[in-house]
């Protein structure tokens, strides 16, 4: 029998084009003649029942906004089984069949966790770093891409007029993607990525050095947040090549603004996914993109995925930067 009346939440990290999938969630279940609720604040609104009935005027206009509507929250509490089985009981007194969760693996387990105690979760894949082993693409991803690289053009403008070299750090965990999509589109000389291990002779200096004698001036170095040690990366590079070097540090401004056309459709697509499933009376399972198709899995199987890093497109890159 499937869900009468599901909740929508989003948890960790926001990413741009969560609204999106909100909307897409709210609006496809009224669709389909459900009661739907929004949960303020994640794992920890469910818990303490900060949880409003949505309706379709409910997510105009929001689509266009990065961030969550809904807010986010980390949840200590939730991360027990007390803390799990008070979302539970807080579910069955508002009368709500099933979940959909927005968010990346952390969420997901607490999904998977809160079906074991009875209620049914879809898990959406919402973050910037693509590092969900389970699906080719994540909600904020694109747009994450997009932001480092149009930060990173502007960098090349100083950079280019001082003969430098810029270090940039983007954001990503412990997942080189944006590292390494980022590198090509703004031909940076250099990526590292905690994927790869990397010489740094070998794979920075020498790399430099070879281009100054085809005339190149200035430089442009991208390091996956995993990797670190940005600053020191930098100063190492001007101790050995005499070359002004600055770092730089993107950060959060790679999670905000407004989602790209691609986070919002693909982020449309998985939400109207995740209540299909629930109205079929499925739960456990999360949304997942695979080529240009919208997919799911077994939460629990999606987990225990391992997570492929793309070293053809890794090697593509440094034969491109020379």
């Amino acid at each position: 029998m499937g869900a009468k009346s599901i909740a929508v939440l989003t948890s960790g990290g926001d990413a741009p084009g969560m609204n999106a999938a909100v909307r897409a969630v709210v609006r496809s279940a009224i669709s389909f003649g459900m009661k739907v609720y929004g949960v303020k604040r994640g794992y920890n609104g469910l818990l303490h029942g900060d949880v409003e009935e949505m309706n379709l005027r409910s997510v105009s206009d929001i689509m266009q906004h990065g961030g969550t509507a809904l807010f986010t929250a980390r949840s200590p509490e939730f991360n027990t089984p007390e803390g799990v089985q008070k979302a539970a009981e807080m579910c069955r007194k508002l009368g709500i069949d099933g979940v959909v969760v927005i968010g990346g693996d952390g969420s997901f387990r607490g999904a998977r966790d809160l079906t074991n105690a009875g209620v049914l979760c879809i898990g959406v894949p919402g973050t910037i770093d693509n590092d969900i082993a389970c699906t080719d693409y994540t909600i904020g991803y694109d747009t994450a891409l997009n932001t480092a690289m149009e930060m990173i053009d502007r960098i090349r403008d100083t950079t280019e007029s001082h003969d430098r070299c810029s270090v940039v750090e983007v954001m990503g965990r412990r997942c080189g993607d944006i590292a390494l999509h980022t590198s090509i589109a703004v031909g940076a000389i250099a990526t590292l990525v905690p994927e790869v291990p990397y010489d740094f002779e070998k794979d920075v200096i020498a790399r430099i050095r070879m281009a100054q004698t085809t005339g190149k001036r200035h430089f442009i170095v991208v390091v996956a947040e995993g990797v670190g040690h940005t600053q020191e990366i930098t100063e190492r590079i001007q101790k050995e090549t005499g070359i002004e070097s600055r770092a730089t540090v993107l950060g959060h401004v790679q999670r905000g603004g407004s989602p790209t056309l691609r986070d919002r459709v693909v982020a449309s697509r998985m939400g109207y996914h995740a209540v299909e499933l629930l109205e079929k009376g499925l739960g456990n399972r999360v949304v997942a993109m695979k080529g240009e198709e919208i997919v799911d899995f077994d939460i629990t199987e999606a987990l225990e995925m391992p997570r492929v890093f793309d070293e053809k497109l890794y090697g593509i890159s440094a034969k491109l930067s020379i």
